[in-house]
């Protein structure tokens, strides 16, 4: 049995209004999407945590050593943020040539400091550059694994 016209016609009609209305019903929720915030910010923001490559538990035995000597009274999870990286500046402040604001923010002016103390300490042999490279993240641990018995 073939459909006659009409029954063609209504059907293909009917397609027609449900498409349109779908269509219709999907503008106004594109309207509305364009006042949606992206979720990627362009923003540019300060590492919260900042282990330069060291494990949780080594961060942690530097954690300690700063509890001990250097007025640190956060969490010892082994999370260095920006409270331990406060303590951190003030012994490289004292004692390494560390002069800029004590604020936790592990930029050029710390990593500097932090290479001149390795330097001296942990047989740190490369430039006093500022760039958190192999050579200062390897110093970086001797001195975490020298800060274990502080825990």
């Amino acid at each position: 049995m073939r459909p006659n016209v009409w029954t063609r016609t209504l059907v293909s009609v009917s397609a027609v209004v449900g498409l349109a209305a779908g269509g219709l019903a999907t503008a106004g929720t594109s309207f509305a999407a364009q006042d949606v915030k992206p979720a990627v910010r362009s923003e540019v923001s300060v590492l919260a945590v900042n282990n330069l490559g060291l494990s949780t538990t080594e961060a942690r035995y530097v954690q300690c050593w700063l509890q001990d000597y250097w007025d640190y009274n956060g969490a010892l999870d082994g999370q260095l943020g920006t409270n331990s990286w406060k303590a951190m500046q003030r012994n490289l402040h004292k004692h390494w040539g560390y002069n800029d604001s004590i604020d936790g923010i592990v930029g050029k002016n710390t990593i500097m400091a932090l290479q001149r103390s390795m330097k001296a300490h942990q047989g740190y042999d490369g430039e006093i550059d500022g760039i958190a490279g192999p050579k200062t993240k390897a110093a970086f641990k001797r001195f975490a694994a020298d800060s274990k018995p502080y825990c």
